[in-house]
C-alpha cells in the first residue's frame, strides 16, 4: 500500500507515520509537509519505507504528482493553533481550505481513496453543565478562524463525495496529547514550563473542559475508519476523557511533586470555547474500535516522561514560543 500522509512531520501526523511503519510492514509512506514551525523533519529520521517531500498542500503541481502515485491519502496537514488564528487567519484559509480543495481535486482526477482528519472544534462548544456530547449529527457552529476553516474543509469533502463520487471518509477528533506535540500547545507548554521550574499558565478560571485522547488511540481509530468505515460517512473519535484545564494542570503539578495551586492565571483567550465532549458510539459499535489508553493519568505521566527524555527535541522552539505568548499578553 502506497500511503500519502500530508502534515506527516507534525504532531499527529508524525505519530500516524511511526505507528503505520511499525504496524503495517506492507506500507510505503510518502510524507508531504511544508516544514513550518510546527513540522520537524527530525521526527521521521531513521524510519524505513518513509519518504519526506517538502511542499505545500495548496500547490497543485506538487500535490497532483504525489496523489497520482498513491493508493491512499490521509490528510493531517493543517494550521491548528487557535491563538495563531486570532493573530493572522490567512495561513489557516490557505492550508485548511485551499489545501483541502487542492487534494480533493487531485484524488478526484486519479481515483484515490481519501481520509480527512478534522476536529471536534467545528461543532462550537457546550455549556459546562450540559449533559450533551457532540455526535455526527451535531450542527456545525465554529467559534474561531481555525475551527471555521476546518469546518469549511469538512464541507468541501462532503460536497466532493456527493457531487463527484470521491471515495472519502471524515473523522472529527477530540484534543490529542502525547509525544512530538509542539510546545505552543496546552499540555506540552505546561510540561516544559514545569521542567524549567516555571509556574504553569491557565487561561481565565481554568474551567474550560476538553475531551482528551492519546494520539496513538486517535491514529488507531483513523486506520479503523480507513479499513472498515463507510465511504462518505463521518466518524467522531473520542476516549471519554473530559477534563477541565485546571484539572489537567493540577494533575501535571502532582506528577512534578508540586502543590496543586502552584500556577498563574492569565487573561482568557478571545472566544474561548467552554466545553468539548465527543460521543464516539458509532465508531465503537460499527467499527469495533476502543481506546487503549483508558487512564488519562497514566497517559499523561508517560507523556511527561517523553518530554523529560527529549529535551533536545523541544528546547529549540521553547524561547520563541514563550515570546509569542508574551507578545499576545498571555505570559
Amino acid at each position: 500500500m502506497r500511503v500519502l500522509v500530508t502534515g506527516g512531520a507534525g504532531f499527529i501526523g508524525t505519530n500516524f507515520v511511526r505507528q503505520t511503519v511499525r504496524e503495517r510492514p506492507d506500507a510505503q509512506v510518502t510524507v508531504l509537509d511544508l516544514l513550518t514551525y510546527a513540522g520537524d523533519a527530525r521526527n521521521l529520521e531513521g524510519l524505513d519505507r518513509v519518504r519526506l517531500v517538502r511542499g505545500d498542500v495548496a500547490d497543485a503541481a506538487v500535490v497532483d504528482g504525489l496523489v497520482a502515485d498513491a493508493d491512499l491519502v490521509v490528510h493531517f496537514a493543517a494550521e491548528s493553533h487557535n491563538d495563531n488564528s486570532l493573530t493572522d487567519p490567512s495561513p489557516f484559509v490557505r492550508t485548511n481550505v485551499v489545501g483541502t480543495f487542492t487534494l480533493l481535486e487531485a484524488v478526484r482526477r486519479h481515483g484515490v481513496r481519501y481520509h480527512h482528519v478534522s476536529t471536534d472544534e467545528v461543532y462550537g462548544d457546550l455549556e459546562l453543565d450540559d449533559p450533551a456530547r457532540f455526535a455526527e449529527s451535531t450542527p456545525y457552529n465554529p467559534s474561531s478562524p481555525y475551527s471555521s476553516t476546518k469546518a469549511g474543509s469538512d464541507l468541501l469533502v462532503r460536497a466532493w463525495v456527493r457531487s463527484f463520487g470521491v471515495a472519502a471518509t471524515i473523522s472529527n477528533c477530540s484534543n490529542n496529547y502525547g509525544p512530538y506535540q509542539h510546545v505552543e500547545k496546552f499540555i506540552p507548554r505546561q510540561v516544559t514550563n514545569l521542567v524549567d521550574g516555571v509556574r504553569p499558565k491557565v487561561y481565565g478560571a481554568g474551567a474550560n473542559v476538553r475531551d482528551w485522547i492519546h494520539v496513538e488511540d486517535h491514529n488507531a481509530a483513523v486506520w479503523a475508519i480507513i479499513e472498515r468505515g463507510q465511504i462518505g460517512e463521518t466518524y467522531l473519535i473520542g476516549a471519554d476523557g473530559e477534563k477541565s484545564n485546571l484539572e489537567v494542570v493540577r494533575a501535571l503539578l502532582g506528577i512534578f511533586g508540586r502543590d496543586g495551586d502552584d500556577f498563574d492565571h492569565v487573561t482568557d483567550r478571545a472566544g474561548h470555547d467552554l466545553r468539548y465532549a465527543i460521543d464516539s458510539t458509532r465508531l465503537r459499535t460499527e467499527l469495533g474500535w476502543a481506546p487503549r489508553f483508558t487512564s488519562f493519568d497514566d497517559g499523561l505521566a508517560a507523556t511527561v516522561d517523553w518530554y523529560r527524555a527529549n529535551e533536545d527535541w523541544w528546547r529549540p522552539a521553547k524561547a520563541a514560543t514563550e515570546e509569542r505568548y508574551r507578545a499576545a499578553g498571555h505570559a
